[in-house]
């Protein structure tokens, strides 16, 4: 199942649009304290089946990690169970370079 990825410009202007997706971080805490993107929700990747009660079943998803490879993954899952997810090609790190420079990077 294709998974629709979504670069950090488009993300950005998506968040700033009238029906943003709701923006999930599946990194693990002591990532997400470095930095994160404001107003997303921790839902590390391994607790993603745990908490997916706590995601509408109705609203688009956005998930971001380090760089890509866990969003994905957490994507395709996700998409599997029915939800309208999109990963954002090359994680937080992208996001800072070409959204938010002043961000913390690790």
């Amino acid at each position: 199942m294709p998974i629709a990825e979504i670069t950090p410009t488009d993300l950005k202007a998506l968040l700033a649009g009238s029906a943003p997706p709701l923006l999930i971080d599946v990194r693990e805490e002591g990532e997400a304290a470095v930095c994160s993107i404001e107003g997303s929700t921790l839902i590390p990747m391994n607790t993603l089946p745990q908490r997916l009660e706590e995601i509408p079943a109705g609203r688009q998803v956005a998930l971001y990690c380090h760089h890509g490879m866990r969003s994905w993954m957490a994507a395709q899952w996700m998409a599997r169970n029915g939800y309208d997810a999109l990963s954002l090609a090359g994680g937080i790190d992208r996001w800072a370079i070409e959204v938010e420079p002043e961000m913390n990077r690790y």
